[in-house]
């Protein structure tokens, strides 16, 4: 099922958010960016500076805290297949596309409890 990420109606990108855990009120999956992405890149760019893979033991505490800060000032929305808004807890884009076999994920955490029974009722493909 395709959601889209919008800033303010602009299209950020899509996914198909394939890995659901409902009891966790959390879905992911592959990010496909969209021509609104540059709008955003530099926020998401800044938590992968953060929090590298290439280097798991290391955490910049000081560029995590302007991520989170300016993430959330983002007011990202995400849209199910129908048009509607879901509301949301938080949303991540983990971008690591710089990094040797990277690639973009979206995570959301969903607390709406109408979003998971469509979602369970919808047929997997």
């Amino acid at each position: 099922m395709r959601h889209t990420l919008r800033l303010h109606g602009v299209v950020v990108g899509w996914s198909d958010l394939e890995r659901i855990e409902p009891d966790l009120g959390r879905a992911r999956g592959l990010f496909r960016p969209g021509v609104g992405y540059g709008l955003v890149q530099p926020v998401f760019r800044l938590f992968a500076e953060a929090v590298p893979r290439s280097d798991a033991g290391t955490r910049d505490e000081a560029k995590l805290a302007r991520y989170y800060k300016s993430r959330d000032a983002l007011k990202l929305e995400l849209v199910d297949a129908s048009g509607r808004i879901i509301p949301t807890s938080a949303i991540h884009i983990a971008d690591y596309r710089s990094e040797a076999g990277g690639n973009c994920e979206l995570d959301v955490l969903i607390a709406d409890v109408e979003y998971w029974r469509r979602r369970s009722l919808v047929p997997s493909s």
